[in-house]
């Protein structure tokens, strides 16, 4: 598990800047939905992560807005598998 969120996150972020370097020189860009897709799979700080360090989707609200909302989804989602297991409800 721990292999596989590593991965997503890397990928997001690998994934953000191939698409701001494609933006650039003006190529074949990877979708928005591909972007949201790895972020919903599990890179979302990897995503979110490149936005800033690439800068890159900064300026889209809903790229600003969705990808720490994922990831809060994400944390809740963990916070309430984690409680559920503790005391096992």
């Amino acid at each position: 598990m721990v292999y596989y969120i590593v991965i997503m996150n890397l990928l997001g972020f690998f994934l953000m800047g191939e698409d701001k370097r494609r933006a650039r020189r003006h190529l074949w860009r990877i979708s928005e939905k591909s972007l949201f897709l790895c972020s919903l799979l599990g890179g979302s700080v990897g995503t979110w992560a490149g936005m800033y360090v690439f800068r890159h989707k900064t300026r889209h609200w809903y790229f600003v807005v969705g990808m720490p909302l994922i990831l809060a989804m994400q944390v809740g989602l963990l916070a309430v598998l984690y409680w559920q297991h503790l005391y096992k409800l």
